[in-house]
């Protein structure tokens, strides 16, 4: 039996309060493993509990002059290091649900720009089916931007014909994208 196991960690506190250095080393050889232990439960890897421990030890040396009451080591120092075992399990969740939370926004770009150029595929083939003069009249009107007047202007018909060819030319195109699952 060594020297040190008949002293309570009481004593050792006192004694480090008081400047022995050597208390200090005795507390970390009698605790350390079970600050890893302990840590280990919450976060459930040996090395992050290892990191974690020696975090603890960090914070315990710090503060350890303004323990009051010394017999309380045991719960005071496993406090901190339950307290750290857990802030860092909620931090790697936060990164988690963050990273997460990116691949799933990117995830639902990439299919809404592929579905918008399936769409756009579907379209372009839809409106190959449509007649020519239907045709001019959605390239016209939507793609170059031109007003009903101006298009009726441009192919030397009625307002009303100009109308009529863009309505007739938007009913096809629904009735053939619904066929294919496309809505709105």
């Amino acid at each position: 039996m060594s020297k040190t196991q008949g002293i309570t960690d009481a004593k050792l506190v006192l004694e480090y309060q008081l400047g022995n250095q050597k208390a200090l080393s005795v507390l970390v050889k009698r605790w350390h493993k079970e600050f890893c232990n302990r840590s280990y439960w919450v976060v459930k890897d040996a090395d992050v509990a290892k990191d974690i421990a020696q975090e603890s030890w960090k914070t315990i040396i710090a503060n350890i002059n303004a323990l009051k009451n010394p017999k309380s080591f045991r719960s005071w120092a496993l406090r901190i290091v339950y307290t750290k075992s857990i802030d860092y399990t909620k931090k790697i969740i936060k990164e988690r649900l963050q990273k997460e939370k990116i691949y799933y926004e990117k995830n639902i770009i990439e299919e809404e720009k592929q579905d918008k150029t399936e769409l756009k595929k579907e379209l372009l083939k839809a409106i190959k089916t449509l007649p020519e003069h239907q045709q001019i009249a959605l390239k016209l009107f939507y793609v170059e931007a031109y007003s009903l007047n101006e298009m009726s202007d441009i192919l030397n018909i009625s307002m009303g014909t100009a109308k009529s060819r863009i309505f007739h030319a938007r009913e096809k195109l629904k009735t053939i994208l619904k066929q294919k699952h496309y809505e709105n």
